[in-house]
């Protein structure tokens, strides 16, 4: 009876150690039907704080289980020296889905190198990071991305390793094509509506210090112009489109982009807040404040980033703190402007706060923590154009209390003073029509822009349905055209964007149709009235125009192609703009996949 009872304790401890195994692995199990998974909860890592290790030993490190689970889940760990290794075991259920996206969800990390492990002992090796060119990567986008081969029903061990003087922070993701594709696009389009409001900001300001000559309104342009180079170095889009090549700038800008925002910051926060009357200590403690950023901005090209980084983060919230006592000090002397500058600053604190505390590893990431600063600063800078029109009305009550004490003598005065108001009344209304117009059209090409185009898509499509009459989108873009600025320059590729577009126009004028700058080298048209075979034509006709003659820029005669998809909203199907904008720009990847310089039509639904 013993033994038998201990044979049965046997099998059961036996039976529970390939499951308990299994439980330890936390394996990656991804079924069909899923399009993103999050790494994080099934990853285990080893900090290598001298980074002695090669890839033989952190293999073994591995097999032996020497890897310990994130703590708390967590996936940023604050500045860090050495190399993070982190590791987890992916089994694809899905047989339709052979290939995933890796996705590093931080643009800022120096390098990273992932190695898949197959069954069969073959590993395969991915490289990338701000320090490897941008080209390296599988899909051209801000974040590092790896395009993963996962065979179906085949256990891959995936090891990543991460090195960076930036903040460690890995949010790895895996993604189908479609969902990368989808996320990344919903992305992009969050950030350019972000930087939409910036530029338009920026305009808007811009007309008015040009109309005013109000030095408030200079240095919030200063600002504005600054903190949105930082933002565009926080997000990746500074390695991805300004310095591609640049590893030194990748690091460097980061602290350097941050001073020059505080310099414009407090410069800007002097000079509306009038410091030097107001309250001089105050002015003499911005003063200071400036001083060190200028010195600090200069150091930071000498520093290591792994100092200037984390030092240039903290002093952000100094030079805040520094700019809200000062708004609060001028506030209790009596200056009503101040309260929205306080709500501005305050704002901004919040955002900035948060985000530099996930750079620590102190607060968790999410949404509010990851985009802290551009929630922060859009509230910021909406708050101080606000703000600046605030001072403005306030200055113009107080000439008019002023003009109505006056005696006789200053009735002229008067009256010359409240003309000369009107006048520039009437120059803002028209600047304000002005800067409505400019905000709808691209600046190079002088087509109307991607937003725009929206709205006036939803317009034709509803009226296409009332009438049921078919609605034709093509999707148009010129093919290699990176070539042409790496090999003629980018004044040449901007002379050819503008040749296409005017080439595009003359086509699409007998056709009353609407044509936009979609971004980039990618031009859209919307054709009312047209079914698949007359949208096509007009297509080809396109494509004829654009390829039949070289563009000639100076001596250099360059041929420029585009691919065209075309797709056609039926009569009385209602269809939104982002589908019918879907539809063809897959069309358009179909063009593209069959060899460029060619029409593909959307197949009907």
């Amino acid at each position: 009876m013993r033994i038998g009872l201990a044979g049965w304790l046997l099998l059961v401890v036996c039976g529970w150690l390939p499951v308990a195994a299994a439980v330890e692995r936390a394996d990656v199990v991804l079924l069909p039907g899923l399009a993103e998974v999050g790494l994080a909860p099934h990853l285990r890592y080893h900090h290598d704080a001298d980074a002695l290790d090669d890839t033989a030993m952190a293999w073994q490190r591995v097999d032996t289980g020497a890897m310990a689970p994130l703590p708390d889940g967590a996936d940023a760990f604050g500045f860090q020296r050495g190399t993070f290794w982190f590791h987890t075991r992916v089994v694809n259920r899905d047989p339709d889905e052979p290939r995933w996206m890796l996705v590093q969800e931080y643009p800022l990390s120096d390098e990273i190198d992932v190695l898949l492990r197959y069954p069969d002992g073959r590993i395969v090796r991915h490289a990338g990071g701000d320090h490897r060119p941008f080209a390296s990567r599988s899909v051209r986008y801000r974040h590092p991305n790896f395009s993963l081969d996962l065979p179906p029903g085949e256990p891959v061990d995936i090891l990543v390793r991460v090195r960076s003087q930036s903040s460690m922070q890995v949010p790895l993701q895996l993604y189908t094509p479609k969902a990368f594709t989808e996320v990344s696009r919903d992305a992009q389009l969050a950030i350019g509506l972000y930087y939409g409001i910036m530029l338009a900001l920026l305009f808007y300001n811009l007309v008015l210090w040009l109309s005013l000559r109000d030095a408030s309104y200079f240095w919030y342009l200063c600002h504005v112009t600054a903190f949105g180079l930082v933002l565009f170095t926080l997000n990746g889009l500074g390695f991805e489109y300004l310095w591609p090549g640049s590893p030194w700038l990748a690091d460097h800008m980061v602290p350097i982009s941050i001073c020059l925002a505080l310099v414009a910051m407090l410069q800007f926060s002097r000079t509306f807040l009038e410091l030097p009357r107001r309250w001089p200590r105050g002015n003499l403690l911005l003063l200071a404040l400036m001083a060190f950023f200028v010195l600090f901005g200069i150091a930071s090209v000498w520093l290591p980033v792994r100092i200037a980084t984390p030092v240039a983060s903290r002093a952000v919230l100094l030079g805040v703190v520094g700019i809200v006592i000062a708004t609060i000090v001028v506030l209790r002397d009596g200056y009503a402007p101040a309260r929205l500058l306080l709500l501005a600053w305050s704002m901004f604190l919040l955002g900035t706060a948060a985000f530099t505390l996930l750079a620590f590893g102190v607060l968790p990431k999410n949404f509010a923590t990851e985009y802290g600063v551009q929630i922060g600063s859009a509230l910021e800078m909406l708050l101080l154009s606000i703000a600046l029109g605030h001072r403005y009305a306030a200055l113009r009550h107080e000439n008019q209390r002023i003009t109505a004490e006056a005696n006789q003598k200053l009735e002229r005065k008067v009256a010359q003073r409240t003309q000369e108001v009107r006048s520039t009344l009437l120059q803002l209304e028209e600047a304000h029509a002005r800067l409505r117009d400019s905000s709808r059209r691209d600046g190079l090409t002088g087509l109307y822009n991607r937003t725009w185009f929206h709205e006036a898509f939803r317009d034709l499509a509803q009226q296409a349905q009332a009438d049921a009459h078919p609605l034709a989108v093509l999707m148009i873009d010129l093919d290699h055209f990176k070539s042409i600025n790496d090999r003629h320059g980018h004044l040449a590729g901007d002379e050819c964007l503008r040749w296409a577009a005017r080439r595009i126009g003359r086509i699409l004028r007998a056709h009353d149709a609407l044509l936009a700058r979609f971004g980039g080298e990618e031009f859209i048209a919307a054709l009312p009235g047209h079914d698949m075979a007359a949208a096509g034509a007009v297509a080809e006709a396109i494509r004829h125009s654009l390829g039949d003659e070289p563009c000639v820029v100076g001596e250099a005669r360059i041929r420029v192609t585009a691919s065209i998809g075309v797709h056609v909203v039926g009569p009385g199907r209602a269809r939104s703009v982002d589908d019918a904008l879907g539809i063809a720009d897959r069309a358009l990847y179909a063009a593209k996949a069959s060899g460029r310089d060619c029409v593909a039509l959307a197949e009907p639904a």
